[in-house]
C-alpha cells in the first residue's frame, strides 16, 4: 500500500537526515511524463537531488542497478548517495541544469555535442561487460507490445472508434516479419531513452565524462542500433540530415566488422518501431494521463517514421500504413485530456 502523504514526508525526512541533507531546503523541479518527480536539495554536503518515485507506479530498483553498473563501466550516471528503495526514494548527484537540450538552444556546438554522445554509445557497445547486468531482453513480444501502441491509442483517437481486431492482427503479422532484421546487429545494454533531453553537458569534466546520463531505468538487453536511432531521430527535436549521416558514419567507423546493409535495415526497423511506439505514447499521455503537451511532437515523429519507411526492407509496413493511416490522417489527433 502506498504511503499516505504524512507518512511519505516522514520517510523523506528520515532519509535526508540520515544522509546529511536534513537541513537542506527543497526546490521542486518540473515533472516529466512519468510519476517520478525531483527536488533539488540546497545546503547539503554535495549538490544533490531527491528522486521521489512512489510505488506502485514506480520502482527505483532498476534505476539503482543500472546506475551502479554504468558507474562501474566508467560512464557518468548520477552517483547514488542514499536510498530508501522500498519507499521509492533516492538522493542522487545533481548535474545541474545544463541538459543537452538547453545548451543546444543557447547555441552550443551541435556537432561536438552529438559526437560526444555518439562516442559514449561506441564505448558502451565496445565494452563486453555492458550486457552483464540483470535486465529484460528486448525480444519480439516486447518490441511488438511497444509498436502496438500506435494501433491501440493513436488509431482509435484518429478514427473515433476502437481498432478492429483484424486490422490489429494484420499489423502484428507485419511486425513479426520485420523484427528479425535486428539480428544483423549485436546485443548490448540498450538505455532506450538516449536523446538530448536525457543527456547532460558536464562542463567541468573531460572525455566521455562530460556526457551525463539520465533516465535509464528502462534499460534492456537489446540491439546496439537502438540507442543511436533514439539519439538521431529525436521526437522532440529536428536533427539535420547531414548530422545524422555524419554520426551514423562515425558510429559505423568504430565497428568495421558490422555489415553495413544489415545495420541500415536493422536501424530503419528499430527506428520505425520506436516512432510507432512514441506516437502511441504521446496520444496515451493525453487521453489517459491528462498530459496534452506531448501531442505537438506527433507531426515530427510521423516525419521520422516516413523517413524510416523509405528503406526497402520496410515496404510491407509502409504499404499497410499508407492504406490505414494515409497522409491526411497523420496529424495531431482530436483528443481531449482525461478529466
Amino acid at each position: 500500500m502506498p504511503d499516505s502523504p504524512p507518512d511519505r514526508e516522514r520517510r523523506i525526512e528520515a532519509l535526508l537526515a540520515a544522509a546529511g541533507w536534513g537541513a537542506a531546503t527543497r526546490e521542486p523541479l518540473p515533472s516529466d511524463a512519468s510519476f517520478r518527480h525531483y527536488v533539488r536539495l540546497h545546503g547539503g554536503p554535495r549538490p544533490a537531488l531527491l528522486m521521489d518515485a512512489p510505488p506502485p507506479q514506480e520502482d527505483v530498483r532498476p534505476y539503482v542497478r543500472v546506475a551502479r553498473h554504468l558507474l562501474g563501466l566508467g560512464f557518468s550516471p548520477p552517483e547514488i548517495f542514499a536510498e530508501d528503495v522500498e519507499a521509492g526514494l533516492l538522493v542522487i548527484e545533481d548535474f545541474g541544469d545544463q541538459t543537452y537540450t538547453r545548451r543546444l538552444a543557447a547555441g552550443g556546438d551541435e556537432a561536438e555535442m552529438y559526437a560526444l554522445a555518439t562516442d559514449v554509445l561506441i564505448a558502451l557497445h565496445r565494452n563486453a561487460a555492458a550486457a552483464a547486468v540483470e535486465r529484460p531482453t528486448y525480444d519480439e513480444p516486447r518490441l511488438f507490445r511497444e509498436s502496438s501502441l500506435l494501433v491501440d491509442w493513436y488509431l482509435p483517437a484518429i478514427a473515433g472508434a476502437p481498432t478492429d481486431p483484424g486490422l490489429r492482427e494484420e499489423y502484428r503479422a507485419l511486425w513479426a516479419g520485420l523484427i528479425g532484421l535486428a539480428d544483423a546487429v549485436p546485443e548490448t545494454l540498450t538505455l532506450r531513452d538516449f536523446h538530448v533531453d536525457n543527456l547532460m553537458w558536464r562542463a567541468g569534466q573531460t572525455g566521455l565524462a562530460r556526457c551525463g546520463l539520465l533516465d535509464f531505468q528502462d534499460a534492456v538487453i537489446g540491439p546496439a542500433a537502438y540507442d543511436l536511432v533514439s539519439l538521431l531521430e529525436d521526437a522532440r527535436r529536428d536533427v539535420p540530415e547531414p548530422l545524422i549521416e555524419a554520426m551514423t558514419g562515425r558510429y559505423l567507423a568504430a565497428f568495421p566488422e558490422l555489415d553495413r546493409a544489415g545495420f541500415a535495415a536493422a536501424a530503419a526497423m528499430l527506428s520505425a518501431q520506436r516512432n510507432c511506439k512514441i506516437i502511441g505514447i504521446f496520444t496515451r499521455l493525453c487521453v489517459r494521463d491528462g498530459k496534452p503537451v506531448y501531442l505537438k511532437h506527433i507531426p515530427r515523429v510521423w516525419r521520422w517514421l516516413e523517413r524510416d519507411l523509405a528503406h526497402p526492407a520496410l515496404a510491407p509496413l509502409k504499404a499497410w500504413l499508407d492504406r490505414v493511416v494515409p497522409a491526411d490522417a497523420r496529424r495531431i489527433p482530436p483528443v481531449r485530456p482525461a478529466a
